[in-house]
């Protein structure tokens, strides 16, 4: 008999079950008389952002003050507070680089105007900071986020209690339980929606799969955690859509970008493209919502659980097929399918480089991945501008003196996780990027340059990788093996980055390519493209089935997005036919590599 169990990820850890879990609920010995206040929940941002990226990792949607620089708007909301006295108050914040400096990211904290006489964003890392105490009659409350900084400060809840010295969650595990609790959403039922294909990541893999489905009449849903679809390519991120369209030009022009330079503005322009076309599309969009957990029966999907990012809600998508565009394999992680991190041993694939050694691939199998890159740019003013000095800054960026930053600003590190330890790979950059500016504002020939855009979500280039039957290799690249199961195509060169600082160079937020000419076409095949564990998973973009060499080429959008056409038409002869990914890779190639656009 196959087991079914239901894996809810709570603060990075799986939770196992045999039934269905609706909303946590906290340990009953935390305090939960007082009323919570989720900083994702504020009905006026003002300047501050949602920040949704490190949920796993530490426990929330939070609010951040990505001001550049400059102090933001406020962000305010309403809050009903149950019964007149003194409540205690206490913020969920973090000191994002703490050192002997004051800290970058200070906020304050007013309530029907009255500024509380705290400065948080002054503790390391996620906690409780105190607030004071305040006298409140019963009744709404107006809360406003004071941003003094413009310098990431951020904010994910503000507890009110009656007590002065309440027991509050300190883990992320216990964070999640206890917002449900607090919050009410631990008294509901989780609702459940019923699709035949259930897509998850809305990137240029997961659009494409997503839109190749629907075209063939199949129920999809598409669940994508940030409000904007095309991950790496979108207005957030800002990176132009390399590699070629194979046989699928038609449907991913509807998604992919023109060659602007990264970062450019006009990347705004093909995200409303973009975002016409999926709305015009039959694929159910489920925006801002970030999946958390999976059930399964034996090596069978069933349902995925996604979160609202804005109302915390979770919403059930059960389904017969699966694709994973994620990017980071979280379906693939979740449901126990083998995935691998890092640099396979040279000798394993024969993935060799002689000239560039160690730096191409290593004698010993490491960590080692490439890296995440934020975006930044500046502006010509007609009046000089200034600069805060930024301190905190200088230890990361050095004497460095640029004024806007392309696919080479890459943060990479062996001690880092690039899922993990997301959120501290992210900031590192915040630090090169604004002590880079501070220096170079130092410059007389700056004086009337200032800060255009800085993108806050890192566009990540590598981590989890799925096992299929097949794991494309360097080989497979180089000997340009046309596979009888080949289901997508690429020309360019193979393009593995190392960081700068490997060779010598002071600035660790540098990186460097070596491309590896490949002189013609080479193909990947649909071997590569589903889990060879979980029965009904598939996975298009960076997570598909590959070594670390083997992702260097075709690890671009138009390529993922290719994947993407090639899964989602999959889907619909798994459907059509009610077999798995496997069995269509068998029985059924011809007929899905004529849909693509092969000669059968």
């Amino acid at each position: 008999m196959k087991r079914r169990e239901f894996i809810r990820v709570i603060g990075g850890a799986s939770v196992v079950s045999a039934i269905a879990p609706d909303y946590v609920s906290a340990s009953a010995s935390l305090s939960s008389n007082g009323v919570l206040l989720e900083a994702c929940t504020f009905k006026n941002r003002g300047g501050w952002k949602l920040d949704t990226q490190f949920y796993q990792q530490m426990g929330g949607c939070y609010l951040l003050a990505h001001g550049m620089g400059q102090p933001v708007a406020d962000a305010t909301t309403d809050v009903t507070i149950p019964e007149s006295g003194d409540w205690h108050i206490f913020v969920r914040t973090r000191d994002w680089c703490p050192g002997d400096w004051d800290a970058p990211g200070q906020f304050k904290l007013a309530i029907d105007g009255e500024t509380l006489a705290p400065t948080f964003g002054t503790e390391e890392g996620w906690a409780w900071q105190r607030g004071g105490k305040i006298q409140l009659p019963a009744g709404a409350h107006q809360v406003a986020l004071k941003d003094l900084t413009g310098f990431e400060g951020r904010i994910d809840a503000v507890y009110f209690s009656k007590e002065p010295n309440p027991k509050l969650p300190q883990t992320p595990a216990e964070v999640m339980g206890w917002k449900d609790q607090l919050s009410g959403r631990s008294k509901l039922t989780v609702e459940t929606s019923r699709y035949d294909l259930v897509v998850v990541g809305g990137g240029m893999s997961g659009c494409a799969a997503a839109l190749a489905a629907a075209e063939m009449g199949v129920k999809v849903a598409l669940i994508q955690d940030r409000p904007v679809l095309g991950g790496n390519a979108s207005s957030e991120i800002r990176v132009h859509t390399l590699g070629i369209h194979g046989k699928s030009k038609s449907l991913i022009k509807k998604i992919d970008t023109k060659h602007w330079p990264n970062g450019d503005a006009r990347a705004i322009a093909d995200q409303k493209k973009r975002d016409m076309n999926m709305e015009a599309s039959e694929v159910h969009l489920f925006a801002n919502h970030l999946a958390i957990g999976l059930e399964k029966i034996g090596n069978t999907i069933v349902s995925v659980d996604a979160r609202d990012s804005g109302t915390g809600l979770i919403r059930r998508f059960k389904a017969a097929q699966f694709i994973d565009c994620t990017g980071d394999g979280w379906l693939g992680f979740w449901s126990g399918a083998a995935f691998r991190y890092g640099r396979e041993a040279a000798s394993e694939f024969w993935e060799a480089w002689e000239e560039h050694g160690e730096l191409w691939s290593p004698k010993v199998a490491d960590k080692r991945v490439m890296g995440t890159s934020v975006l930044w740019n500046s502006r010509k003013t007609e009046t000089p501008s200034t600069f805060p000095e930024v301190p905190w800054a200088s230890p990361v960026a050095k004497d460095g003196t640029s004024i806007k930053g392309e696919w080479f600003w890459e943060y990479s590190d062996n001690n880092r996780h690039q899922v993990e330890d997301a959120e501290e790979i992210r900031d590192h950059l915040f630090r090169a990027i604004y002590g880079n500016f501070a220096n170079a504002k130092n410059l007389p020939k700056n004086k009337n340059v200032a800060l255009k855009w800085v993108a806050y979500i890192g566009g990540r280039r590598e981590s989890r990788r799925i096992m299929g039957d097949h794991v494309y290799t360097m080989k497979d690249v180089v000997d340009r093996t046309y596979f009888p199961d080949t289901v997508v195509e690429e020309k360019r060169e193979i393009d593995c980055h190392y960081q700068k600082k490997e060779t010598g160079s002071p600035y660790d937020y540098l990186s460097k390519a070596l491309f590896l000419e490949t002189h013609g076409l080479y193909y990947l095949p649909f071997r590569s493209l589903y889990s060879k564990d979980i029965s009904n998973l598939m996975m298009a973009g960076r997570c598909f089935s590959c070594s670390h060499v083997g992702l260097g080429g075709p690890r671009v959008m138009n390529t993922c997005a290719q994947m993407g056409v090639a899964t989602g038409y999959a889907a619909s002869l798994c459907i059509q036919y009610n077999v798995s990914p496997r069995t269509i890779g068998k029985d059924h190639i011809k007929e899905l590599r004529k849909m693509i656009g092969y000669a059968s």
